[in-house]
């Protein structure tokens, strides 16, 4: 295992990269080192995707048992700092990178997933949680607004139990969080790492190919209307059924075998 010096610890374990938020101490809360080590990890499990298909999925979580992420770090000079000559941040800039990511991303609940943390959920493709874990959107406490964590969440859930959420800013169980689409699934502590690894077994041994260029497709079309993405969608189609994934993959299904990927 290597530590990046940006707080997050970075390991491959298999065919997924693993990025840990470790400051446990803080609760795994969000800081510029922070994330600019999960920016750093996404931007090297998809140049190995690239070079040689050696990752095929990135697992995010935090260190210990008791936090996943308690969001923005809130001592002076930590957290919420801001260059508002910038037109963007840092932190939005992470979820634009996960967001355009071709990787498969899973959130590894491990406890406490508040605010900014509720962001590194959401912009991961799948989730699995500890069931004693709490969640929320605390930010009204302190006279803040889940502003960033909205653009991914609105896509999840609910408009009137998201807006309970950032209004109250009340915290809420893994069920709850469950039953409104944050979550896969939902499982006792000691259950977690088997249910991530069952979940990971079954994206590793998909077609990279089929994911990469399904991810991709998936992002392009969220803005569009019906006609204008059923139109992309029929042409992509048409392009992925070239690949060599998917002349494998029929190949296979016909002769009773299991497939072996190119990843072309």
């Amino acid at each position: 295992m290597s530590e990046n010096p940006s707080d997050v610890l970075i390991e491959t374990r298999g065919q997924a990269l693993w990025l840990t938020i470790n400051r446990p101490d803080k609760r795994n809360a969000l800081r510029a080192s922070v994330i600019e080590g999960l920016r750093a990890g996404i931007r090297q499990a998809q140049a190995q995707a690239e070079k040689d298909g050696a990752v095929r999925a990135i697992v995010i979580t935090g260190a210990g048992d008791k936090a996943f992420c308690a969001g923005g770090d809130l001592q002076p000079g930590q957290g919420f700092v801001f260059d508002f000559a910038r037109p963007d941040s840092d932190y939005a800039n992470l979820l634009r990178e996960a967001h355009a990511a071709t990787l498969p991303i899973v959130a590894r609940i491990n406890g406490t997933c508040m605010a900014g943390g509720m962001g590194l959920l959401c912009m991961a493709d799948l989730a699995v949680a500890a069931d004693h874990a709490l969640f929320g959107l605390p930010e009204v406490k302190v006279g803040l607004y889940p502003m960033q964590v909205l653009t991914l969440m609105k896509r999840l859930v609910a408009p009137r139990i998201l807006r309970e959420w950032c209004l109250t800013g009340e915290p809420f169980s893994a069920a709850e969080a469950r039953a409104n689409g944050l979550l896969n699934h939902a499982v006792p502590a000691a259950e977690l790492d088997a249910r991530v690894d069952w979940l990971l077994a079954r994206l590793v041994d998909k077609s990279p190919t089929a994911i990469r260029r399904g991810k991709y497709a998936e992002a392009a079309i969220e803005a569009m209307g019906f006609e204008q993405a059923i139109a992309y969608m029929e042409g992509q189609i048409t392009l992925v059924a070239q690949t060599e994934d998917a002349k494998e993959g029929l190949a296979s299904f016909n002769e009773k075998r299991r497939p072996v990927w190119t990843g072309r």
